[in-house]
């Protein structure tokens, strides 16, 4: 995703100053619900590690699943497929939002346009909904309704990756649109330095983590 009008952050690794506002990735509200300081880590001291076999397994998939979508798929603007919606059912997959507006970006899995409602689904190793995970996909939902200008419901989904099962789902209502509003205000604090990054207090994360072998902070 490029936007004409959007200059790297000076100091902090993938955001972005899109209409004076700092943007920031919406996978980093699954990241921060992990450990936040290895946003710090990757992002700030801008460490470089090697990715885990978990995270080229990921991307393996959903590059499969792109190319599966793109075989038939049909073009369309955002607006046909708004406007088509209204009477049928579509799917999309890897579809970009941006919201200036809460200076968030990132790309949705896949979506399902219904007459009555939008269906958002983020695609997860496992089936365990993670409040982190939740937090990804409402950064999502929150982006997307920002974009339109509609009075269709939008629903929040987690899928097993790889699989047909959505293991999790939920309106996204005012509640978690406060919620989530909130947790990013939170992470624009950190990019602002108003507030210091946090750390997990779980080994078990520090264990996992692949930052682990040079954290100062691992538990």
């Amino acid at each position: 995703m490029s936007f004409p009008d959007s200059i790297p952050h000076p100091t902090v690794s993938q955001v972005k100053i899109i209409e004076n506002k700092t943007n920031f990735p919406i996978s980093w509200l699954n990241k921060q619900g992990y450990c936040e300081y290895g946003i710090f880590l990757e992002n700030v001291r801008q460490i470089k590690t090697a990715p885990t076999a978990a995270m080229v397994k990921g991307v393996k998939e959903h590059a499969i699943l792109e190319e599966n979508f793109k075989e038939e798929a049909v073009p369309a603007t955002f607006d046909e497929m708004l406007e088509s919606s209204k009477t049928g059912e579509l799917l999309s997959r890897e579809f970009p939002v941006v919201s200036a507006n809460y200076g968030i970006r990132g790309f949705i899995d896949e979506i399902w346009m219904t007459p009555d409602e939008f269906i958002i689904i983020d695609d997860k190793p496992g089936t365990i909904p993670y409040y982190s995970s939740i937090n990804q996909v409402y950064g999502y939902c929150l982006a997307f309704k920002d974009m339109i200008e509609e009075d269709r419901q939008i629903v929040a989904s987690l899928r097993e990756r790889g699989t047909d099962n959505i293991f999790w789902a939920s309106y996204f209502d005012e509640k978690a649109e406060k919620s989530i509003i909130s947790l990013i205000d939170h992470v624009h604090d950190l990019i602002s330095g108003n507030t210091e990054f946090g750390s997990t207090d779980n080994p078990n994360k520090c264990r996992k983590c692949r930052f682990n072998k040079i954290c100062d902070r691992r538990v």
